[in-house]
């Protein structure tokens, strides 16, 4: 039989975890900072012919000798970066025409496609998807194309990378998986997504974190809910020895089952698992920040 059960915040508790433990969203490694920041000293004639979407000078200076399709800038962009940063999906099939490398790197070792999901130009991912961009290249910060997405809206781009064989466990530096990033997101609707997909429900980052601990770490939302409806293991621990528990606790939540006294504070470890369903009750909506 399914038992309901109410998770609330105990009257007076601060919102913040406990100062032992790491902050949920707090990352160097995030995915931020889409498109370029462009100057002209910067641009050869092709870079700043695609970056603006001007086809016609861009087929003018392919037809010239003098101007190589890979041709570079200071920052290591090749004009199919620029174009894909920006939108400009009919310059990116002229490229793709003119054979020009797709796998290729700026300095943040970024690639045309990351760069293309990143600013959310699925056009361009797209036609680049078909024509073998590897989805799988990591930057410097160790996100690959599908951390990107995943911090987006689209699920029919993040549907597009997986049917492209991109890798649903890929952690970056902080060691977060997609599925970690989109909790940090605070975005239901992807990280549903990702788990029909199946994603682990208990991939951890660096500090050893579960995806339910980062869930906890600050309000409550549906997402822990959609988390304990998975196979969720509450005895891992971060590199402290913190559970799922003890960061509930810690944040001033408790829960008990239904015709239980609130403050008789029954374990997690007792709740979990898919025969069990939550009911969180958050009293007033309350706004939340994701920290990045």
């Amino acid at each position: 039989m399914k038992k309901l059960f109410t998770f609330w915040r105990r009257k007076g508790q601060p919102h913040s975890p406990s100062s032992h433990l790491p902050v949920g969203g707090a990352s160097t490694h995030h995915p931020t900072q889409p498109g370029y920041n462009l100057g002209n000293k910067d641009l050869k004639k092709l870079h700043k012919a695609a970056s603006v979407g001007d086809l016609e000078k861009v087929k003018e200076y392919l037809q010239l000798k003098k101007h190589d399709v890979n041709i570079r800038d200071r920052k290591y962009r090749t004009p199919l970066h620029l174009a894909c940063a920006n939108g400009y999906s009919n310059i990116v099939s002229l490229l793709i025409e003119k054979k020009c490398k797709i796998n290729v790197c700026d300095s943040e070792k970024r690639s045309p496609l990351t760069k293309a999901v990143q600013c959310a130009k699925e056009d361009c991912a797209t036609i680049l998807l078909s024509h073998g961009a590897d989805p799988n290249l990591a930057d410097l910060d160790g996100n690959t194309a599908l951390h990107y997405a995943v911090c987006g809206q689209s699920i029919s781009l993040v549907e597009k990378l997986l049917e492209h064989k991109a890798n649903l466990e890929d952690q970056n530096k902080d060691g977060y998986t997609p599925l970690l990033l989109a909790i940090t997101e605070n975005n239901a609707k992807m990280v549903e997504y990702l788990l029909k997909r199946g994603a682990d429900v208990n991939a951890s980052d660096k500090n050893q974190r579960t995806a339910l601990m980062i869930a906890l770490n600050d309000e409550p939302t549906n997402l822990v809910s959609l988390l304990l409806q998975q196979e969720v293991d509450l005895s891992c621990q971060d590199i402290y020895g913190f559970t799922a528990e003890e960061y509930a606790s810690f944040n001033g939540f408790t829960s008990s089952s239904q015709g239980e006294r609130p403050g008789t504070d029954p374990p997690l470890t007792a709740l979990s698992g898919n025969q069990h369903a939550w009911h969180l009750d958050l009293g007033p909506p309350t706004s939340r920040t994701v920290r990045k």
